[in-house]
């Protein structure tokens, strides 16, 4: 689309004056040395000098320069319609610069944006292909070995169709955090909210772990004893899930007699905050800022001492935001770590 063209006659109206003040002087000083100076004929010379200059000069620099302006302006404009605001274009050689200054820096963070998000792709290929492939292998190797002859043996054959079960539901596990975060970042995952009890569901998450942490001598606990209700506005599924999450990895990267507390503060007058404490192994702080990227892994050995799909945190992540909700994480490595996230109080 041809854009109309903004004259601006600064340049003219400056170097016509420079012209003018300069021939007026050279007129004057000409007419005083050979003639009588008359100040009428001054006046007449310089506005007519003026006036010429400045239409001889505006009219040869739009051809010879500003042309050319418009062509840069039309030229940026197919290579970005964004870049540029829906305006006259101007003749102005520093709105010009100042309009090329903002394409170049938006081209490069543009550029800088694009190379971070391919490092991050290239990383997450590989972590889901590290994540998929391990049971896979695990699958593959039990089936070949019963395929081989194994089958006949009928001890052999039940615990290898055990594990090659364990290492699908596995997959399964992982396969449905995939679709699960994947909707809640395109929000397509729709929330049921309720009024709900955040201490009963709270409790419901520690009988249900219970043993799993008994087995590491770790005690799930409430800091003090809440004998109110603490009624809370969310996603009571969504939000037992965040509570499962933060707790199982508590467990996990708890330390052998140690202790997972949960607590529930007022935040402000319509907010509660829960916290999850635990004295586990804690997190080095150049972790922090990732910990919540799909399949991010602390450990980078390649291979996990715990399982898990990898998701875990970023679903926690995505829940909580979808309630338009916070969450924070403070840890100190070889200390302990707390997980923390906000929800609405029921009025």
């Amino acid at each position: 689309m041809q854009r109309k063209l903004k004259r601006t006659y600064k340049f003219a109206f400056k170097t016509a004056s420079y012209i003018t003040v300069f021939l007026t002087l050279l007129m004057s000083v000409f007419l005083y040395i050979f003639y009588i100076l008359d100040w009428i004929q001054i006046v007449f010379i310089a506005l007519t000098c003026f006036v010429s200059s400045f239409v001889i000069i505006q009219y040869r620099v739009e051809q010879f320069i500003y042309k050319r302006v418009k062509k840069v302006y039309d030229d940026l404009t197919l290579l970005e319609s964004s870049t540029l605001k829906k305006e006259r274009i101007t003749t102005d050689m520093a709105t010009l610069t100042k309009e090329i200054d903002k394409y170049a820096k938006d081209r490069k963070l543009e550029i800088e944006m694009l190379k971070v998000r391919e490092e991050y792709r290239k990383e997450f290929l590989g972590n889901v292909s590290h994540e998929l492939k391990t049971p896979l292998f695990t699958v593959q190797g039990y089936i070949l070995t019963l395929l081989d002859g194994a089958v006949k043996d009928e001890n052999v054959r039940d615990k290898y169709l055990s594990n090659a079960n364990k290492g699908v539901d596995r997959l399964i596990y992982i396969v449905k955090d995939l679709d699960m975060i994947t909707k809640l970042e395109i929000g397509d995952l729709r929330l049921n909210i309720e009024t709900f009890d955040i201490v009963e569901l709270i409790e419901s998450v520690f009988e249900l772990f219970e043993m799993k942490a008994s087995k590491k001598n770790i005690t799930l606990a409430f800091d003090i004893d809440y004998t109110e209700p603490i009624l809370v506005n969310a996603d009571k599924e969504r939000i037992e899930q965040v509570l499962t999450n933060l707790i199982v990895n508590s467990i996990k990267y708890g330390s052998q007699q140690g202790t997972t507390e949960v607590s529930i503060e007022n935040l402000i007058k319509n907010k509660v905050i829960v916290r999850i404490t635990d004295n586990g192994e804690g997190i080095e702080k150049k972790h922090i800022p990732r910990l919540f990227e799909r399949f991010y892994r602390v450990d980078k050995s390649g291979s996990r001492k715990e399982g898990g799909s990898g998701l875990g945190l970023a679903i926690v992540k995505h829940i909580i935001e979808a309630h338009d909700e916070k969450i924070y994480i403070e840890s100190e490595f070889e200390v302990g770590s707390e997980f923390s996230f906000t929800l609405e109080k029921a009025e």
